[in-house]
């Protein structure tokens, strides 16, 4: 693999994918070979962020401590429009087939995704 693109797992504003130069799958999860057809070294680009609520799941009781100051807060899996599906954080009010678009927020001390309406 090639240097790496810096995402909101290294605390930068952005959302990193891959995708196969041999078939042109897109994968979210980072890996040294395309999970479709086993090619090595796919490679990393830069989301824009956009993408449809594909479902939500509104949290009400705090997993951990650090998390209790959120409740409620909503997690939410969107199809983006690069062709992959993730897992963040967005407004509680998103609902199935919502139009969303990320920007990114401090959660439990850490810069993350957050899903909120696209306009």
């Amino acid at each position: 693999m090639s240097e790496r693109l810096r995402d909101w797992t290294k605390g930068e504003a952005a959302i990193v994918y891959q995708s196969c130069g041999a078939c042109g799958k897109v994968q979210y999860f980072r890996r040294g070979f395309c999970t479709a057809c086993g090619a090595p070294d796919p490679v990393e680009k830069c989301a824009g962020g956009a993408g449809t609520v594909y479902a939500t799941s509104l949290v009400c009781r705090a997993a951990t401590p650090e998390t209790r100051a959120h409740v409620p807060y909503n997690i939410v899996l969107v199809d983006t429009a690069e062709g992959f599906r993730m897992m963040a954080h967005g407004d509680n009010d998103l609902a199935i087939g919502d139009k969303v678009i990320a920007r990114y927020q401090q959660f439990a001390g850490r810069l993350v995704p957050y899903l909120a309406k696209a306009k």
